[in-house]
């Protein structure tokens, strides 16, 4: 054996010693190369799928409580909303209304998330053509941000699922929607 190779294996007895002790050497690999920045960033790979379908979860129920509340006021006046007082059940904004109330309620427990969604993007989207772009073509001048942020948040609901809290997971009627997959 090489003098080399003997001091090598001597180094390498050494660092393996001093890893288990908790020495100095700790955050370096053999290479004397710094491994925390690694071994965090694996840490993060590691929550990332657990606490993005636990978030996506966390915004389906929000956007759907938030949602709710236009089909509660165009239909049961809670929370009262003036231009809503004499609404027509059998009219455009009460087929709006309708879809808001069922559709959140849905979207809120995560039944049937994916169909819900996309029905709820398009009636954002018409909400939004119909009623706002006619007054202008900027978003934040015509007051259509909302509707815009609605349809698209939706539209993403249709694409990624319910989330890990969610009805549709619970039953087994969506796979893992944001489950990473080796590259």
């Amino acid at each position: 054996m090489t003098r080399g190779a003997t001091y090598d294996r001597v180094q390498s007895a050494l660092l393996d010693n001093s890893r288990r002790a908790g020495g100095p050497n700790e955050p370096e690999d053999a290479g004397g190369r710094d491994t925390t920045a690694n071994d965090r960033r694996n840490d993060v790979i590691r929550l990332d799928p657990i606490w993005s379908d636990r978030a996506l979860s966390v915004l389906r129920i929000i956007t759907a409580l938030l949602f709710l509340q236009h089909g509660l006021a165009k239909h049961f006046g809670f929370p009262h909303v003036a231009s809503f007082d004499k609404l027509q059940v059998f009219s455009l904004l009460g087929l709006a209304g309708a879809i808001e109330l069922v559709g959140s309620v849905l979207l809120l427990v995560g039944l049937f998330t994916r169909p819900v969604a996309f029905i709820m993007s398009g009636e954002m989207a018409v909400a939004y053509f119909m009623s706002h772009a006619p007054r202008g073509f900027f978003p934040i001048l015509n007051g259509g941000e909302l509707a815009v942020l609605f349809c698209f948040v939706f539209l993403f609901f249709a694409i990624a699922g319910g989330g890990a809290w969610s009805l549709d997971r619970y039953i087994g009627k969506t796979p893992d929607s944001l489950t990473r997959r080796p590259a």
